[in-house]
């Protein structure tokens, strides 16, 4: 059966005639693949009982596939050899020998014990042109996404729900070119030519964080603009799909083959504790890209809410210049409403919330309104509350524009906001303590701080106790007696 097809394939597919084009190799492959499929009913319900009545342990099947394989490694290695310095026709090339890999793998059942076409990938001139033209066309593609009209939009941004990430364009691009690529790989039967190309992915990513840095060094006057938190999405987008390849089964084989091989080029500049933890399968081959984009994310995220404290603090200066020494009492007013002056600010803040909800995806919104409400803490807790005395009216209307303003703007995205101003509300607790009760606290604090300067053990509880009976856990003692000290007015004062 095969002297025939051998020479119908010589015929065809070598000398001068048409169908032996450098630039169509998918006609002899397809072509074989036809036979192939072609041939099996007659192979399985001919051919094959007659080897088995005689004894033979032969599969017709396979041994017609080896035979004419023999044909298309002998054909694919010549074709190679003739295309290393045309990558147009060199990728098609084996492009073309992937596919018919994978068809007499699974369509026909050729078992993975028996050579097929990778192994000519494998040979050193072919793979370092694949590896070379490989990296080329990347860059040339990344080149193309960035340059791009729309390569910061986010192709969800209509669609409600459908996009916790909110990638843009050039991000989910980018990622899907280098699923791409590890879809090529994967099939080598060679875990060090695999690992040839996951360095090149890791060299791909690297330069992409690059090309990130580079943009929003471009975008960090206007950090609040759009474009800026497309960047910090592609950051946050790259680094949570490379997390999710740490812990693919695929890759945690290669890691544990470049363990083995102590493949320098996967492994370099690692000390004995990284390799442990690859080994031990705790890190990934990819913690170190990992590392450097949370700190482009963290260094992006802290220069974002920078810009917005820098926006919030100009419009709180009205509010942290008012007269709270002199507000009048709750007594005196028959009802409580917000300051005029805080209303710039908790606009300011609001919107801001809002914009970053909408602009930011899920888990870097959650980052960014934590830090943003940490940032408003300190800021809040030192220029309002520190530096300025407090009447009884002046304190119950910062608890109010704090409790009932401030925190519910933050109400919004968590159930307890309150515990994210830890300074501010263990502020208010204090300031707004009757006069009683201020009186005994202050002595117990000043008493305890006397105590412990001259060494003396007394029975009576210590500030904390009583701090934490009403409220207060975050604020030290020291910390509550400069809150004392700057209530406006004190009996017999």
């Amino acid at each position: 059966m095969l002297v025939p097809l051998s020479r119908r394939f010589r015929y065809h597919f070598y000398g001068n005639r048409q169908t032996n084009s450098l630039s169509k190799p998918e006609w002899y492959l397809t072509q074989v693949l036809k036979w192939i499929g072609t041939s099996s009913t007659f192979l399985l319900e001919k051919i094959q009982p007659i080897l088995d009545r005689a004894g033979a342990k032969v599969n017709a099947r396979v041994e017609l596939c080896r035979g004419l394989l023999s044909l298309v490694q002998e054909k694919v290695a010549s074709d190679a050899s003739k295309l290393l310095y045309d990558d147009t026709l060199f990728c098609h090339l084996v492009e073309e020998v992937l596919q018919f890999e994978k068809d007499l793998r699974s369509n026909h059942a050729y078992p993975q014990s028996q050579e097929g076409l990778l192994h000519l990938l494998l040979e050193e001139a072919v793979l370092q042109k694949w590896l070379t033209v490989e990296k080329k066309m990347a860059v040339e593609k990344v080149d193309a996404m960035l340059a791009a009209e729309g390569a910061w939009n986010c192709q969800y941004k209509d669609m409600k729900d459908m996009d916790e990430l909110k990638a843009p364009d050039c991000a989910e691009t980018f990622m899907t070119l280098l699923q791409v690529i590890t879809d090529r790989y994967r099939p080598l039967p060679c875990p060090t030519a695999q690992l040839k190309f996951l360095e090149l992915q890791r060299e791909l990513v690297d330069d992409f964080r690059i090309r990130l840095t580079q943009v929003m060094k471009e975008e960090s006057r206007s950090p609040l603009g759009p474009r800026y938190c497309a960047i910090l999405n592609a950051v946050n987008y790259i680094s949570t799909i490379l997390t999710d390849w740490g812990d693919n089964v695929f890759f945690l084989q290669l890691q544990q083959a470049a363990v083995s091989s102590g493949d320098e080029a996967v492994l370099r500049d690692l000390g004995v504790m990284e390799l442990g933890r690859l080994a031990s399968l705790e890190g990934s081959l990819f913690e170190g890209l990992l590392a450097l984009l949370d700190r482009l994310r963290g260094d992006m995220m802290g220069r974002l809410l920078d810009g917005i404290m820098r926006q919030i603090t100009e419009k709180a200066k009205p509010y942290c210049r008012d007269r709270w020494f002199s507000l009048p009492s709750q007594q005196e007013l028959s009802t409580i409403s917000l300051s005029s002056s805080a209303c710039p600010m908790l606009l300011s803040i609001r919107d801001s919330l809002l914009n970053l909800h909408q602009t930011l995806s899920l888990s870097l919104f959650q980052m960014a309104w934590q830090g943003l409400a940490e940032r408003l803490d300190s800021f809040l807790y030192q220029e309002v509350i520190l530096s300025n005395h407090f009447s009884e009216g002046g304190a119950a209307q910062l608890q109010f524009d704090m409790t009932r303003n401030l925190f519910s703007l933050f109400g919004h995205y968590c159930k307890r906001p309150e515990n994210f101003f830890k300074h501010v509300k263990e502020a208010c607790i204090i300031l707004c303590l009757n006069v009683g009760s201020a009186i005994l606290l202050r002595n117990l604090i000043k008493e305890a701080q006397g105590d412990s300067r001259d060494g003396t053990v007394r029975d009576d509880p210590p500030p904390k106790s009583a701090l934490n009976e009403l409220g207060v856990y975050y604020l030290a003692p020291s910390d509550v007696l400069i809150l004392l000290n700057l209530r406006a007015s004190w009996p017999g004062q």
